[in-house]
């Protein structure tokens, strides 16, 4: 078997886990495929958490003896521990399937290894690696969270091409057209909670639901407010998802994310507005950041990132990894902001 050939069933694989993005949570998504002779013989996804893993569901995919010949791919470890579920080193060993394929290695320290560990030792060929850029990066969040207890945060917002969030205030309407629009709800049902400050509340009093796509989950609906003066007839304290609502009076932008990370909060987006935005930036608390720059010039008044701003050039937070993909007439720009250097 080829490193080439690998790759190609990895893909695979990574395509069944991207079928639920956004529904395992606080889960991985992980997706497995079976091959025989060169031929992809079964599928599976993690669904959702309490659900069968992927290994488990592509197992039951196949829904026969697995001949010896054949080759599981997984992208990411299989477990070795019980959870809410058997652990899959178990039932992938009981098969008598010799060749497993993985692609990320689970990064929780008690964990990472052991469930390679155990499969080898009962005579399983494993090899490891296969596309591990791209697995680890499908559950990116998941990783964080596990790692530090603080869900990954995405600071997005939609802004003009002179960094305004807002048109002027006699001309109300949108930066960004439609399409850029559905592109930026499609995020928002991937994360677990999508975060506003008080100020956006009060002025568009936003549903931040989410609406147009299949099996969607509704995320949480944070708000910061330093006075606690909210409008009790909003759309988030007064619709059928109030009870997804919660709000922090007073808290500091860590504070809020330790407290959401117990909460199995693995993602957070930050919606707005331009205050909240700027206060993460100072805090150097952002992971990535998706920009969607609509094709006009505002002049409005709500600057997207204000704040303290950097002492100088070299404190400037820079971004690696950095994607452009135009939508309709608004450009994409994602990227993951590097560390500073010590000093």
């Amino acid at each position: 078997m080829t490193r080439e050939r690998d790759e190609q069933f990895m893909r695979a694989a990574l395509n069944e886990a991207k079928k639920a993005l956004g529904q395992t949570s606080p889960n991985p998504a992980v997706g497995a495929i079976l091959a025989i002779d060169d031929r992809i013989v079964a599928r599976g996804h993690h669904r959702e958490a309490g659900r069968d893993h992927a290994e488990i569901e592509c197992l039951r995919d196949f829904g026969a003896r697995v001949p010896g010949r054949a080759t599981l791919y997984v992208t990411l470890e299989p477990c070795s521990t019980a959870g809410r579920t058997a652990p899959c080193t178990d039932a992938i060993i009981k098969t008598g399937i010799k060749n497993v394929v993985v692609g990320a290695t689970d990064v929780n320290p008690c964990h990472s290894g052991k469930g390679i560990k155990q499969l080898r030792n009962a005579g399983v060929k494993v090899r490891e690696g296969i596309l591990v850029d791209e697995c680890a990066r499908l559950n990116e969040a998941f990783n964080k969270w596990i790692v530090s207890g603080r869900p990954f945060v995405i600071a997005k917002c939609g802004m003009s091409l002179d960094g305004r969030l807002t048109r002027p205030p006699d001309e109300p309407g949108w930066i960004t057209d439609r399409l850029a629009r559905h592109h930026a709800r499609e995020l928002r049902a991937r994360v677990d909670a999508v975060l506003v400050g008080a100020d956006t509340v009060r002025v568009d009093n936003p549903r931040l639901t989410v609406r147009g796509l299949r099996q969607a989950r509704q995320p949480w609906r944070v708000v910061l407010t330093r006075s606690g003066k909210l409008p009790g007839h909003g759309h988030l304290f007064s619709d059928r998802f109030a009870s997804r609502t919660l709000i922090y009076r007073g808290k500091s932008f860590a504070t809020v994310l330790k407290n959401l990370g117990k909460r199995d909060v693995t993602s957070v987006l930050i919606e707005g507005g331009g205050e909240v935005l700027g206060q993460a930036l100072d805090a150097r608390l952002i992971d990535k950041v998706q920009l969607y720059l609509g094709p006009i010039l505002s002049g409005g008044s709500v600057i997207a990132f204000p704040g303290r701003g950097a002492e100088n050039t070299a404190n400037a937070l820079r971004l690696r990894c950095v994607s452009y993909r135009r939508i309709g007439q608004s450009v994409c720009i994602a990227g993951y902001p590097e560390a500073l250097s010590p000093k």
